[in-house]
């Protein structure tokens, strides 16, 4: 078995990236799309989808650029029925929960801005995804000046804490 890190492109970590696993590709791949269409009014998304067989990538979207990353990174992680969502103008946090509603959607390893490694293991079989790595490991426990610092972005973004 050989394992390899997979470092996802995703320039300025200017996008949403959220990655999981599902079956059933040539429906699931255009159906997470509308499902992201129909979740957050003026989203711009691509989703790309690893088919088994004929082992092509599908992507589909509503715009290039993210089009363009997310078949690049799907193709990058290799394995099938690995799914990789680009989003701009919406958080994952406002698609999560539709995107695991739906029936094929097995499995969510990541949804970040961060940077993201993706850990896969290759068999004679194929790729499989192990893990994922969301940004960098942390150094020590917040303080009251970055927690009043924290909450106060969350209510930028119009949640409620309290």
């Amino acid at each position: 078995m050989k394992t390899e890190i997979v470092r996802i492109e995703n320039p300025e970590n200017k996008y949403q990236v959220i990655i999981g696993q599902a079956n059933f590709t040539i429906f699931t791949c255009d159906d997470i799309f509308k499902t992201l269409l129909t979740t957050v009014p003026g989203i711009k998304c691509a989703v790309a989808m690893n088919e088994a067989a004929p082992r092509l990538t599908r992507v589909t979207g509503n715009d290039e650029k993210l089009e363009e990353l997310a078949g690049k990174n799907a193709l990058k992680i290799g394995a099938s029925h690995v799914f990789v969502v680009f989003v701009e103008n919406a958080f994952p946090i406002n698609v999560l929960n539709a995107i695991k509603q739906h029936p094929a959607v097995c499995n969510i390893y990541v949804a970040s801005a961060n940077p993201i490694e993706i850990i896969t293991a290759e068999t004679e079989l194929g790729k499989a995804v192990i893990g994922a790595v969301d940004g960098q490991s942390v150094s020590r426990i917040e303080n009251e000046e970055e927690r009043r610092e924290r909450r106060e972005t969350v209510k930028k973004l119009g949640y409620k804490i309290e």
